[in-house]
């Protein structure tokens, strides 16, 4: 009976014990995906971390897991997106919380969208990619890649093999999870991942509005192992507890479809001049981009979209 006892102890001390570590690690800060596809060398150094929880278990001090890595959205890490975390790790999982912003000193992109690019992000995502797969509880070949709107974006265009190619040729995200990620991109080079990729949207959204995705999935499945879910009566953060609000610093971009070429530079519409620096995707928005967008949650499609999520991660970590 006592040893029964402690073997069910054991059991529980398995289920709930975790290790935290901080992870350093050095990156640049490419404005555009064109400083990483052309220039990477040159780019400005830059030195960013992250949080690393791995579950611990008693028997096995040498146990390799699945690892998430998380990317928060262009108002930082919020409420919604570290109960992902915790779900994850509360079903075996290791989860990465990558701290782009913070390692910068900066707190929020929204209005803006120049202070920490979608293209920094990517690069911060596979310099620590290349540090965890070292790590001796990470199995490297289980690595997913998941974040919310900008996050979104890096989880999405990670998977674009002109960037994945300059960044690394020795290691690729097993999967790809993209909540409302910026789709409104029109790609000359169509190469992504055959790993699985997934974007959940609200057809509601006005901030990265759910059409351009429809229009990117199919340009691109020809090449790509991806696919679409829209849900219905939802605007972008559907999957939080917060109440819908008008946000009138964001930018909303339903009226934007941009090309994005082969060296990774993003067109302005009419002009096709690239926006690859400050000026030039300030100028660029004008020609499409109003201010003020919605965003909070959906009870139901929350729900919906955390069922989605965590068996999206079992089936292609597990």
């Amino acid at each position: 009976m006592r040893l029964l006892i402690i073997l069910f102890c054991l059991n529980i001390f398995n289920i709930s014990a975790q290790k935290i570590e901080k992870i350093s690690f050095k990156s640049a800060n490419p404005f555009a995906l064109s400083d990483i596809i052309t220039d990477l060398e040159n780019q400005d150094k830059q030195d960013v971390y992250g949080e690393l929880v791995i579950p611990i278990d008693s028997f096995d001090q040498e146990k390799k897991y699945p690892l998430v890595i998380g990317v928060a959205g262009s108002l930082g890490w919020r409420k919604h997106h570290l109960e992902y975390l915790n779900m994850y790790q509360e079903n075996g999982f290791a989860t990465f919380q990558l701290n782009s912003f913070k390692s910068r000193n900066i707190t929020s992109t929204v209005g803006s969208q120049v202070e920490v690019t979608t293209a920094a992000i990517i690069l911060d995502a596979y310099r620590a990619f290349e540090v965890l797969a070292n790590h001796p509880n990470i199995d490297k070949n289980k690595v997913s890649i998941t974040g919310w709107s900008l996050g979104g974006a890096v989880a999405l265009f990670s998977g674009w093999l002109p960037v994945k190619k300059a960044i690394t040729s020795d290691l690729k995200f097993a999967s790809h999870l993209a909540f409302y990620p910026p789709c409104f991109f029109d790609p000359e080079n169509i190469e992504f991942t055959d790993s699985p990729i997934h974007i959940l949207i609200g057809d509601l959204d006005n901030w990265t509005p759910a059409e351009p995705c429809n229009f990117f999935v199919n340009k691109i499945s020809e090449k790509a192992n991806i696919d679409l879910t829209i849900y219905p009566d939802s605007h972008h953060s559907f999957d939080s507890e917060e109440p819908v609000i008008f946000n009138p610093k964001g930018y909303s971009f339903k009226d934007c479809l941009f090309k994005l070429n082969e060296e990774g530079d993003v067109l302005m519409n009419y002009l096709s001049l690239p926006m690859s620096s400050p000026l030039m995707q300030k100028l660029g928005f004008l020609f499409c981009v109003e201010r003020g967008v919605n965003l909070g949650g959906n009870p139901l499609t929350r729900n919906q979209a955390f069922t989605f999520a965590k068996s999206f991660m079992i089936e292609t970590l597990k």
